[in-house]
């Protein structure tokens, strides 16, 4: 009975057996004939001519373009653009990322915002540092890749787009870098002039186009590491240097097609591109560094007079803060552990004074030089809540909307003893742009969370 029963499920079996091999035949025989058309396809697209244009090869005819050009400002970017991404991401942190929502709302992050320490307060210039660098080097490296760009133009033009499956990635990845590199100069220059013409918010929008960038920045480096050290040994930049326009020639023909298959007669030598791209980083340089590093170069920027004459980046009737909201109704709310207190500035004034000298630094680049402010210490106001070793601070603003209007503080922030509800700044009272009545200032910390026209702080276990 067994066996009986055995015999049609043997024969089921071999049945599907049988029908799964004619099927994977026929599928096999029409992938054939599909990789088959397909290669027929692209071979015929491949016989067309080019269209006119920069898709012809005898339009690019520079003698000068070709792989140790390409690779010398290459190997400037190899040097600058992970140092901007670490001081990019140094900024990151200097927000407090981690500490409260109101310091980061870059929406669906996930594990590209991750934040590795608490932002330090020593040394009190750090932020000033580091976003210097970030901005001045940003600047100064346009240039150099406006000089990058122009020497591999041709890919970007080459015929066919795609040749293959390898070749595709390669080109997507070309993409990625040449319009994510566009995407960041352009949106970090707007920015660094507050000019805020984004579809969106700067920082989330430079944030995403970072991540974007250096992957695909990584991934050129890997494809084209080995052809750059090749490309950069086979010219000493010495005799570069010495070769006049008479004796400038063209690079031996290349793999990736730099080099012109019709050379012009040269109008700059190598000498020449590499001068003039030199000199315009230079220039920057002079008229960023300014405002970013100072020293004998604050000369080159533009102060104001008078102990308020420094730089802001928002006035107070910008971002709607009249003179109704700190005028002489304005209070100072102190919440904590225990009932909440309120201080009038005429209050604020007679208790203990503390003074620091510390500079303002902004994302945008720009900083002061050490501005001497003096007013409450955080750490006695957070003594006066209730919380003498308060975790953080909601620092909160008269201004109604917009963003940095309420941020938070961390704890090592608060214990600083150069860490101040400033009301008075170079012997004067702030101005109303620098935040009258009160404002925050922390050292380390980046200017906009550096709250003006305070009229909150809630500190925080």
């Amino acid at each position: 009975m067994g066996a009986a029963i055995g015999l049609p499920a043997a024969r089921t079996a071999a049945h599907i057996r049988a029908v799964t091999v004619r099927v994977t035949a026929i599928v096999a025989v029409l992938a054939t004939g599909a990789a088959a058309r397909a290669r027929v396809v692209a071979r015929r697209i491949g016989q067309m001519p080019p269209p006119p244009g920069p898709f012809r090869p005898g339009f690019w005819r520079s003698p000068i373009r070709g792989p140790w050009l390409t690779s010398v400002f290459g190997l400037v970017l190899l040097i600058g653009i992970p140092l901007l991404f670490v001081t990019g991401a140094l900024s990151y942190a200097a927000y407090n990322p981690g500490l409260d929502p109101v310091n980061d709302q870059t929406p669906d992050k996930g594990v590209l915002g991750f934040y590795l320490f608490d932002w330090p307060t020593r040394p009190y210039w750090l932020y000033r540092l580091t976003q210097g660098v970030h901005v001045t080097l940003g600047v100064v490296l346009v240039p150099v890749l406006l000089g990058k760009l122009w020497s591999v133009i041709p890919k970007l033009f080459e015929w066919l787009p795609a040749r293959s499956l390898a070749h595709a990635l390669e080109r997507l990845s070309l993409l990625m870098l040449v319009g994510g590199a566009i995407f960041q100069f352009v949106t970090g220059i707007l920015n660094i002039q507050i000019y805020y013409v984004f579809p969106g918010s700067f920082y989330t929008l430079h944030f995403y186009g970072a991540w974007v960038f250096i992957a695909a920045f990584v991934l050129h480096v890997c494809l084209r590491f080995g052809r750059m050290t090749r490309a950069l040994r086979s010219r000493r930049l010495a005799a570069e240097l010495r070769t006049d326009l008479a004796h400038t020639r063209s690079e031996p023909p290349d793999p990736d097609h730099l080099v012109p298959t019709g050379p012009a007669a040269p109008t700059m030598t190598r000498r020449g591109a590499l001068g003039l791209v030199g000199a315009g980083s230079m220039l920057l340089l002079m008229v960023t560094a300014g405002q970013s590093i100072g020293g004998w170069l604050r000369n080159t920027a533009l102060p104001g007079d008078g102990p308020n004459g420094f730089q802001i980046n928002k006035t107070a009737a910008s971002v709607g803060v009249t003179p109704a909201l700190i005028g002489p109704n304005w209070r100072l709310e102190i919440h904590g552990h225990g009932p909440p207190l309120t201080f009038t500035r005429e209050q604020l004034l007679v208790m203990r004074q503390h003074a620091a000298d510390l500079p303002i630094a902004c994302v945008e680049g720009w900083s002061t030089g050490n501005q001497h402010w003096s007013g409450l210490r955080l750490a006695d106001l957070a003594a006066m809540s209730g919380l003498p070793r308060a975790g953080s601070v909601l620092v909160e603003s008269v201004q109604s909307s917009g963003p940095f209007s309420t941020v938070a503080l961390r704890g090592n922030q608060v214990a600083d003893p150069r860490s101040l509800l400033a009301l008075h700044v170079n012997g004067a009272d702030l101005s109303v742009d620098h935040g009258f009545p009160a404002r925050i200032i922390v050292p380390a910390n980046p200017g906009v969370n550096n709250t003006k026209w305070v009229r909150r702080l809630t500190f925080r276990a």
